[in-house]
């Protein structure tokens, strides 16, 4: 039986979550664009097999993060026969340009190209648990590059939480929760001129569960008053 090793590559650019996805040449899915990945061989592990399938078209190295995020298994995920499949979640920085074969290239997650096999909900699963990890852990720091403005933090966790985010807020939980640090670096001033902004760092460079019992939740819809009912001859009640 075939064991397939892919991978979800996240990346924050042009202010949205993108993943990594290459174009198949071959029948079944030719044309159609999929996870990196290939078969698992006899001789490895699937920590290595995914590190070796990567190199094909990402350095590993530019990869902050790398955790086994789930096993597929349904019977007819593949055409061609009972295929398992071990999906992996990467992370790279926002600030890192990484060099693309020319079949290979970055994908919004919120309007994903038509995909091979189960592919699509597989990139789904991988920004599930991103956003899911995001709250409770430092994760952050495999998104982040290694020094930050308050300001380039929030847009990353804009990006990957997929709503807006107070950048006070954000600045005082991670504060509190002893994630992230100045440097003492400020940014220079622009044209404008304006006041210099202190730059960040992650504290540690490696996950952390920092608050298990928190989740970054989008903010609330401002609320709505009940309508009034309408009169019997259509038109509003009125007070006398």
């Amino acid at each position: 039986m075939q064991h397939d090793v892919l991978g979800v590559v996240l990346q924050v650019r042009e202010g949205a979550l993108q993943v990594l996805l290459w174009r198949r040449a071959q029948a079944p899915g030719a044309g159609a664009w999929a996870l990196p990945g290939g078969p698992l061989a006899v001789a490895e592990s699937l920590g290595e097999s995914i590190a070796r399938q990567l190199a094909a078209k990402v350095d590993v190295h530019e990869l902050a993060h790398l955790e086994q995020l789930e096993t597929r298994s349904e019977l007819h995920r593949d055409p061609r026969g009972r295929v398992l499949a071990t999906a992996y979640l990467g992370l790279t920085p926002s600030d890192v340009e990484s060099a693309l074969p020319d079949d290979t290239a970055w994908h919004p997650v919120d309007s994903l190209p038509a995909m091979a096999f189960d592919h699509h909900s597989i990139v789904l699963s991988g920004r599930q648990r991103l956003r899911a990890k995001l709250s409770y852990t430092n994760l952050g720091f495999a998104l982040a590059p290694r020094a930050f403005t308050v300001t380039e933090l929030q847009d990353v966790y804009q990006a990957a939480l997929g709503h807006d985010v107070s950048g006070t807020n954000l600045k005082r939980i991670l504060l509190r929760r002893q994630q992230i640090e100045e440097t003492g670096e400020l940014t220079p001033s622009g044209r404008t001129g304006g006041r210099p902004a202190p730059r960040y760092r992650f504290r540690v460079r490696s996950i952390e569960v920092t608050d298990q019992f928190a989740v970054l939740r989008p903010p609330e819809p401002p609320a709505q008053l009940p309508a009034l009912p309408p009169a019997r001859d259509g038109s509003l009640d009125r007070q006398s």
